[in-house]
């Protein structure tokens, strides 16, 4: 009978010095993965916050057109504190102006007065914010600051007539997530059409926000 070896270390598994090693390796590699994997965590929602405010500036200018209408986009505070926003039309008339003390716009459960056709199954357009990173993540700013709605004509445009209506949302990281992603902003051209920009960008850059 020939005597039977011991096994080979490898098969035995690690030495106490091995996955200590292991460990000090693994701590490094959590100590700078983990903030930079929260930090873009944090800017993917925030770019995901910045197209919500878009698509309601968008649908409120396509529902205009659509219903050949006056559309508003109403912002107003969810239970995280960030805006959600509210669709409504109105169909201007002689004796209805379509301006923001008039009762006669849609709201989430009655049309429009006086609508027909399509426009009199239109119930406005309501999207909370609460999905959204709270304000202890994300700050959310509109401007003008005192004001909370902006207003489309029938073609899609910003009416003219309305004073400090919303004309631009900015986003920009808050608390701890400070520095971590880059701040953006959400505008809206003379045309009514949103567009998603970089404040602060340096001068050329196609994501700069206009000035």
């Amino acid at each position: 009978m020939h005597p039977v070896s011991p096994c080979p270390r490898a098969a035995g598994g690690f030495t106490l010095i091995e996955s200590m090693v292991g460990l000090v390796v693994l701590g490094i590699l959590l100590a700078v993965g983990v903030p930079q994997m929260t930090g873009w965590l944090a800017g993917t929602r925030a770019t995901g916050a910045a197209q919500f405010y878009a698509d309601g500036f968008a649908q409120a200018r396509n529902l205009a057109m659509t219903h050949n209408s006056q559309s508003r986009l109403v912002f107003a505070p969810g239970a995280n504190g960030q805006p959600g926003w509210q669709i409504d039309v109105c169909l201007r008339t002689s004796d209805n102006p379509c301006t923001d003390g008039s009762n006669d716009w849609s709201t989430a459960t009655a049309a429009a007065k006086g609508a027909t056709g399509p426009t009199a199954d239109y119930r406005s357009l309501v999207r909370s914010a609460d999905t959204l990173p709270p304000t202890t993540m994300l700050t959310v700013t509109l401007d003008p600051a005192d004001d909370d709605t902006v207003y489309f004509t029938p073609l899609g445009w910003i009416d003219a007539g309305q004073q400090n209506q919303v004309r631009r949302v900015d986003l920009a990281p808050a608390g701890a997530l400070v520095g971590k992603f880059k701040p953006s902003a959400v505008m809206l051209t003379l045309g009514g059409m949103a567009v998603t920009c970089v404040p602060g960008a340096a001068p050329g850059d196609s994501r700069r926000c206009p000035q």
